[in-house]
């Protein structure tokens, strides 16, 4: 039996959520040495018992990483684990890429890239598009931006993780990006709940209406696909309320820096909001929906 000398890229994952989880898993399954380090440890157990090493610190994680993934859920979360005497940062190398992944916004894009210019790390802002089913089959979008020689350094993580990598610019455009899909995505949603109770008062059978839509170019198969759910009343996650809200209010946020109205996301975000008072900011984003009916 030959024995292969090659050391296997060693990549560490800093939050093991519904999408850390994962992402983690297909770099596993893809023979990379995975890190793991998550703020509840008890989350990354599973991958444990696959192959993972777990790490009591951020630090841990990233001492020696050839790459380094964050996929937590805000911009200050980032920041707290990437820095400090036991942040990533501590202990990251000349030659890290810092692939940053969380949806953290314009602003908080642009400030983790301030913090990494202090550092010998190469940081790259890739955010993605997509959920926990394409997360699970690698067939994320990622919206990557950062420096050219990233680019080819980045493609064996990014090329198991997705399905096509968009390189969009100096590092930001990816999260600027990511909150104008994500403010369609909203708009999408709320109107999906709309049209289902607009259908029902008007006396119609909305799972009719539904399958109309399926065989309509103007239902995109992610409404009908939510459609479906909210009638179903399965609201389990695979994008939480909570966290669709955060990048409705960062769209809005982008859209007032720059003098842009977003009318139909400002006319539904205090009811969303109302939702997650609810105590419903867990379940899927569709549960906007029950609420509504």
């Amino acid at each position: 039996m030959t024995h292969d000398p090659t050391p296997r890229p060693i990549v560490a994952v800093l939050g093991i959520g519904l999408m850390g989880l994962p992402m983690a898993r297909r770099l596993l399954a893809a023979h990379f040495e995975v890190r793991v380090w998550n703020r509840t440890a008890s989350k990354a157990q599973a991958l444990v018992a696959e192959g993972a090493q777990p790490a009591t610190t951020p630090a841990e994680a990233a001492r020696g990483a050839d790459f380094l993934i964050t996929m937590l859920p805000n911009g200050q979360s980032v920041e707290m684990v990437m820095s400090g005497v036991d942040g990533a940062l501590s202990t990251l190398g000349e030659g890290t890429i810092w692939l940053q992944m969380s949806s953290v916004g314009v602003d908080w894009a642009e400030r983790l890239g301030h913090l990494a210019e202090g550092s010998p790390v190469t940081y790259v802002d890739a955010p993605v598009s997509g959920s926990v089913g394409p997360a699970e089959e690698g067939h994320l979008l990622i919206l990557a931006s950062g420096p050219l020689d990233a680019r080819p350094l980045s493609a064996p993580i990014l090329d198991q993780l997705g399905r096509r990598t968009y390189w969009l610019g100096e590092a930001g455009a990816g999260s600027r990006a990511k909150v104008v899909l994500n403010n369609w995505l909203v708009v999408l949603v709320e109107s999906v709940a709309e049209t289902l109770e607009f259908t029902q008062a008007l006396g119609l059978d909305p799972q009719a209406l539904v399958e109309i839509l399926s065989d309509a170019p103007i239902g995109s198969p992610y409404a009908v696909a939510k459609a479906r759910q909210m009638l179903a009343g399965d609201f389990s996650p695979s994008f939480a309320l909570k966290n669709a809200l955060k990048d409705a209010d960062l769209a809005l946020e982008a859209a007032r820096q720059t003098g842009t109205t977003l009318t139909i996301t400002n006319s539904f975000i205090d009811s969303w909001h109302d939702v997650v008072a609810q105590g419903l900011g867990e379940r899927d984003l569709s549960v906007v929906y029950s609420s509504e009916s």
